[in-house]
């Protein structure tokens, strides 16, 4: 065989190659719109809202869903996985971020220094929150407003309790039993810092109340103090 022929044949295969790949890439994007529910990315009716709420946590308060995830998530909730915002943002602010398609970036739940809770992807579909693919399928992602930038990056005592609530009820609803701190991703309470190491969210604050956040929501789980009562911070 000839140099020339040879040469046209690798630049064939070449191009066969990248011919099958964007066929494959086309086809998994029109999957994932033909999956993503029609109502995610406009504004919802009262109705909507209301469905959305009775299958997700009753103590949201504001909704903006994203097409940032995946949907619907492949495989059961098993975690929870705790994140900051690195700023004290309102959920609308949040929100308006999570709408845009060139951030590639959600969380299933976000809670502001009111202590207000915002859904942002619901629970049956996967957030892009965590740098890992495997932990976001199990776990569904809360974002925690700061009222102190930088530093330990610290919470409002308001967001803290709220955020017990919300993991109880998560728990509760998921059939998660126990919420476990276990300081690595083998817990089913995680951290982002513990799939990337280019970042250290939630923050030392956060972080240093794991093992408390974890007793807590387990104590509320036994019918303790820390119960879901309604959806008023």
């Amino acid at each position: 065989m000839n140099t020339e022929k040879k040469k046209f044949l690798s630049i064939w295969f070449l191009l066969l190659g990248f011919c099958s790949g964007a066929a494959i890439v086309l086809a998994l994007c029109l999957r994932a719109q033909l999956q993503r529910p029609d109502y995610i990315g406009r504004e919802l009716t009262v109705q909507e809202e209301a469905q959305i709420i009775s299958r997700n946590s009753p103590l949201i308060q504001y909704i903006a869903l994203t097409a940032n995830g995946d949907f619907p998530r492949a495989q059961k909730i098993t975690k929870i996985t705790i994140h900051h915002m690195a700023g004290d943002l309102s959920l609308e602010d949040l929100g308006e971020s999570f709408s845009r398609a060139d951030r590639k970036a959600s969380a299933n739940y976000a809670i502001d220094s009111a202590g207000r809770v915002a859904l942002y992807v619901e629970e049956m579909n996967r957030a892009w929150t965590s740098s890992s693919r495997e932990n976001d399928h199990q776990a569904v992602t809360v974002e925690v407003a700061n009222d102190e930038m930088g530093g330990n990056w610290h919470v409002s005592d308001q967001a803290y309790q709220k955020l017990v609530e919300l993991c109880v009820d998560i728990c509760r609803r998921n059939g998660i039993r126990e919420l476990v701190f276990t300081g690595d991703a083998q817990g089913s309470l995680t951290l982002h810092n513990m799939f990337s190491d280019e970042t250290e969210c939630p923050g030392p604050y956060l972080e240093g109340r794991m093992a408390e956040l974890a007793d807590q929501v387990n104590e509320g789980l036994r019918g303790g103090d820390y119960g879901v009562a309604s959806g008023e911070p």
